[in-house]
């Protein structure tokens, strides 16, 4: 999809003599579609600048020691999380043909396999404590994994307002979790709750989504019969196996920075890993949300399918690339100014995982196409060969400290993604260089901003005040990302330009 052909207007729908055509079709959902990513986008980051003010004071407010235990109480989430879903919201998405009464029995089904997984989090705690050698972790696991309550009770409610392309009232929902999180963990820092509050906002912010979810899509529940429930089980089955898989080696780098450095180092890693990821976080959402639905409902048009990956991928790379790889051009004054000379081991992890983060950027979408195409299974085995490559790689980097379990990722990274790459341009029948041209753009402006920063730093005096090189580097760095793709790629910036220039009116 060209940059030109999202959302161009048609007079005769606006004037209401629209008469349905293939074309006319592809525009609605182009439209729609950009119409839906601008709000979740504005609600998203609207959001985030509260949440960074927010992360950045209490950075200062607590130790490593907090985010440490922190990090190692939600090692069992994100497992336990998606046993509580089953995969069952992405299947509501998917599988667009389930009855009412399926997805009633459906809502009961993830509603009691939230009560169970928090029960199943009770009785892992003790021995995850033992496992960290922190005793003071038991109950900060349990009322970490308390979310997975309100999470069973929204998977289906949630997937059907995706489902529905309701984006809008979804971006209010993400903005209000958002803000109530940084409200309460801020809140509970300035008060001396150490690492409770970190957990805390999490659960108070988990809870209030929840309600607001259930008061936007309301729905009943009916008793499950597993016979009628077959192929949404089995669609779940495979998503939930892919997520279990992923989520695995997206943490075991943290556990092996706790196990094998200590806790202090895992605090020192895991705010690294969550400043790489902090550009990606709200892109993140984005593939995970709107994104799905829209690849959903064009799932048998291959075309359609092509022209999203381009375009988005393009759009992707434009937005996270500058943010990632910048980020980390200039962590060796943005750290010490920001955070305090406390938290200067984090430079060195971060320098390595922006990189990894830009990579994965977008790669993001590939899975989610293969999903949408009704082929959940090769995503499933896919990250299942990424649990059995990356958990090794971070476990030969840690002898280099944590640097080293980041330069895990991006030696060992690329072994599990290419055969997806593989794998979707066969479904779509793509060219890679088709794909390239999407994504140099991007890649041109920061190759340009990173010989730029590069240079300043050599010719920089060593005895200058940090916040003023650190001003000067973003300067720098985003004028030279600016001009590079303005001067090479023109007509394909400005396409874009006036896509958002529309959008901002027509939301107006």
């Amino acid at each position: 999809m060209d940059s030109q052909e999202i959302l161009t207007p048609n007079a005769d729908q606006e004037a209401g003599k629209f008469s349905p055509t293939p074309r006319d079709d592809k525009r609605n959902m182009d439209r729609s579609l950009a119409h839906s990513l601008a709000w979740r986008a504005a609600a998203d980051w609207a959001s985030q600048i509260l949440s960074w003010a927010s992360l950045f004071v209490v950075i200062r407010l607590l130790t490593p020691a907090d985010f440490g235990i922190a990090g190692m109480a939600v090692v069992l989430l994100p497992y336990l999380r998606w046993i509580s879903d089953f995969g069952i919201q992405r299947s509501v998405v998917n599988l667009r043909d389930l009855s009412h009464e399926q997805l009633a029995q459906l809502n009961t089904f993830t509603s009691f396999m939230g009560f169970a997984g928090f029960g199943l989090s009770v009785l892992l705690a003790k021995p995850l404590a033992l496992f960290f050698r922190t005793p003071a972790l038991t109950p900060v696991v349990i009322v970490t994994c308390f979310t997975l309550i309100p999470w069973g009770l929204r998977s289906v409610p949630e997937g059907l307002l995706i489902r529905d392309l309701r984006f809008r009232t979804i971006a209010g929902i993400e903005a209000s979790y958002a803000i109530v999180t940084a409200a309460v963990t801020l809140v509970l820092a300035l008060l001396h709750f150490g690492y409770w509050a970190l957990v805390l906002g999490n659960v108070i912010g988990v809870v209030a989504r929840t309600i607001l979810i259930a008061w936007a899509y309301p729905f009943g529940y009916a008793v499950p019969h597993l016979p009628s429930l077959r192929k949404p089980l089995l669609f779940g089955w495979h998503v939930l196996v892919s997520m279990i898989a992923l989520n695995s080696y997206q943490r075991l780098d943290n556990v092996t920075a706790g196990r094998v450095l200590g806790q202090a180092a895992l605090g020192v890693y895991a705010v690294a890993w969550n400043l790489a990821n902090v550009p990606l976080e709200k892109i993140t959402s984005l593939v995970t949300t709107v994104i799905p639905s829209y690849l959903a409902a064009v799932q048998d048009d291959a075309a359609a399918l092509r022209r999203y990956l381009r375009t988005l991928t393009e759009l992707i790379a434009l937005a996270a690339f500058p943010a990632t790889i910048g980020l980390g051009l200039v962590a060796h004054e943005l750290v010490p100014v920001a955070f305090g000379k406390k938290w200067i081991g984090v430079v060195g992890p971060l320098e390595v995982l922006s990189v990894y983060a830009a990579f994965r950027s977008i790669v993001a979408l590939l899975p989610k196409i293969l999903t949408a195409v009704g082929n959940p299974r090769y995503v499933m085995w896919n990250e299942l060969a990424g649990l059995v490559i990356l958990p090794m790689a971070f476990y030969v980097g840690s002898r280099w400290g944590v640097s080293g379990i980041a330069w895990g990722w991006v030696a060992a990274y690329p072994l599990v993604v290419i055969p997806l790459y593989r794998k979707v341009f066969q479904t779509i029948a793509m060219q890679p260089r088709e794909y390239f041209r999407a994504v140099r753009p991007a890649l041109d402006g920061s190759l340009a901003m990173t010989a730029v920063l590069l240079g300043l730093r050599w010719v920089w005096p060593a005895s200058s005040a940090l916040w003023l090189r650190l001003i000067v580097e973003i300067v720098a760095g985003a004028v030279t990302y600016i001009a590079i793709v303005l001067l090479l790629h023109r007509q394909r910036a400005m396409n874009f330009l006036a896509l958002a220039k529309s959008l901002r009116r027509k939301q107006g």
